[in-house]
């Protein structure tokens, strides 16, 4: 054998042992995430938490309007916890079987678009989660909260998209993305002060280090594709910050899921 033949075929061998790994790893991740969406569904209490919407009121004494909130639904919380689970499992599923060729195509262009898409979903519901721990129950409030950290990944996709065919890094869907996703932690640090200062200081401590843990890891993320861009170390190689991102959204779920479990699931409010 030739050693051109040679080495095609060991580079042949080497790409088919990094796509077995990759599935693998979405298999892995998918079964992880699916079996903690289940414990949440079946360890957790039913903690029904109110969602309310701000509408006027009008007095007719005075011919005035005012601004009044009004109670809109009770949502389940342990499903709102199991549902990221959920949809992270369900996208490492799909990775792993239907969407896999696809998946190892856009890797070899240095994108995955697949996981912004997911994060869009995903990660706008666990900052809804945080939000309304922290006391953030206006339904129009809420869905800011979730646009914004979708638009947020979706500023991630841009930015894989864009500098695919870019000699020198655009940075500026990076830094979109941090401008969107800034907002929504300002939001909820208002409503903490707010409610620190009208109850003498104190706050249930699981939700300070929730929105502490989870604002840090949002931050890994950034931090991440930051380093995948300027190509730091072993960053170098896109694969090497998929992994990371898919490491890092494993844990930043299972720390917030277990942290609400502890905090409130698994007794009575």
């Amino acid at each position: 054998m030739s050693t051109a033949s040679t080495t095609a075929t060991g580079t042949a061998d080497a790409t088919s042992a990094r796509d077995t790994r990759l599935r693998l790893w979405n298999s892995v991740m998918a079964v992880l995430h699916f079996l903690q969406g289940v414990a949440m569904v079946v360890l957790a209490d039913e903690v029904l938490w109110p969602i309310t919407r701000t509408r006027y009121g009008f007095n007719a004494e005075t011919e005035t309007i005012f601004p009044t909130t009004v109670s809109f639904i009770d949502a389940n919380l342990p499903l709102l916890v199991a549902g990221f689970l959920f949809i992270s499992a369900l996208a490492h599923t799909a990775i792993a079987t239907v969407l896999y060729e696809r998946y190892i195509a856009y890797l070899d262009r240095g994108m995955n678009p697949y996981r912004w898409y997911e994060y869009a979903v995903s990660a706008s519901l666990m900052i809804v989660v945080i939000g309304m721990l922290a006391g953030v129950w206006d339904l129009g409030t809420l869905v800011a909260l979730f646009g914004l950290v979708a638009v947020m990944n979706l500023a991630g996709l841009l930015m894989e998209q864009r500098n695919e065919s870019t000699a020198e890094t655009d940075w500026t869907p990076y830094w979109v993305g941090v401008l969107a996703g800034i907002v929504p932690w300002i939001v909820i640090g208002i409503t903490f002060i707010g409610t620190v200062t009208a109850s003498g200081g104190e706050f249930p401590e699981f939700v300070i280090y929730i929105y502490v843990s989870i604002f840090v890891f949002f931050n890994l993320f950034a931090l991440n594709m930051a380093l995948q861009y300027l190509e730091v170390s072993r960053w170098k190689n896109y694969l090497f910050g998929e992994k990371t991102y898919v490491l890092l959204s494993l844990v930043a779920k299972s720390v917030l899921a277990w942290q609400v479990y502890f905090g409130t699931l698994n007794s009575p409010i």
